[in-house]
């Protein structure tokens, strides 16, 4: 008999109230801010999520694409117990490392290595477990000296390349990763991708949010198209991305 499936959404539906809005974090408060402002003078709830589900087995890498504020972020949150589903069900089995928002769990008054033993911690590591992993994490991230220096120092690429480092030397079941790449060099980028594609064959498994195609296609076995909160399409990477490809050129002419 075959394990069931890490991650399931069963008829997932996601509503904010306006007054709740503002607390969801700067980035999903400016990806919706047309809807917040409506459903704040219209007194109603704004459906990030309506009636979604899906799978994922261990180990696939399943790509959320999708224009911003289809949702994809709210997927990735209810996945990692930070939001709760308004109607249905989300299951998530296994230790949960979040890259759900940069810099998310960091203290910018610590140095990197504080940040670091503080971060490992709070993902469940025990603080022996994370100074036997430092010197790993610490040349993954190649920030050398600068992780004695204070996290208000650093650029956003740099807390980037710490945020990553320490996750996945914290050896997760599921790893959730919302577009922290994007800020990174390119040889860093192609470290991160090559470090996905290594979990994935130790049965790890990922939800990728990205806005670059290329990398979608290149790093995921499915992946799925989120379109006002609902999923446009699900499957084989070449042919979503193909599909968003025309409804964004359709968007685009009207």
């Amino acid at each position: 008999m075959s394990e069931g499936p890490t991650i399931r959404f069963r008829n997932v539906t996601k509503d904010y109230w306006p007054d709740t809005m503002a607390t969801r974090g700067l980035k999903n408060f400016l990806l919706h801010l047309p809807h917040a402002l409506r459903a704040h003078r219209e007194r109603r709830a704004f459906r990030a999520l309506d009636d979604i589900s899906f799978e994922v087995a261990r180990g696939e890498c399943l790509g959320i694409i999708g224009r911003n504020g289809s949702g994809k972020s709210t997927t990735l949150g209810l996945t990692a117990g930070v939001f709760r589903a308004t109607i249905g069900e989300v299951e998530a089995r296994g230790r949960i490392c979040p890259l759900l928002e940069l810099g998310a769990g960091f203290h910018p008054q610590l140095s990197g290595l504080d940040n670091i033993i503080m971060n490992g911690v709070l993902l469940g590591l025990t603080r022996a477990e994370v100074v036997e992993r430092l010197d790993d994490i610490i040349a993954f991230s190649e920030l050398g000296d600068f992780v004695q220096r204070q996290l208000r120092e650093y650029s956003s690429g740099m807390v980037a390349r710490l945020g990553f480092s320490v996750a996945v030397h914290v050896q997760p079941d599921i790893l959730l990763v919302d577009e922290v790449l994007a800020v990174g060099d390119e040889g860093f980028q192609k470290k991160c991708l090559a470090k996905m594609a290594e979990f994935r064959e130790k049965s790890v498994t990922i939800l990728f949010v990205t806005h670059n195609l290329r990398e979608a296609a290149a790093v995921c076995d499915r992946i799925a198209l989120l379109e006002k909160g609902r999923i446009a399409a699900i499957g084989e990477p070449d042919a979503v991305i193909a599909e968003y490809e025309q409804r964004t050129a359709r968007g685009s002419a009207t």
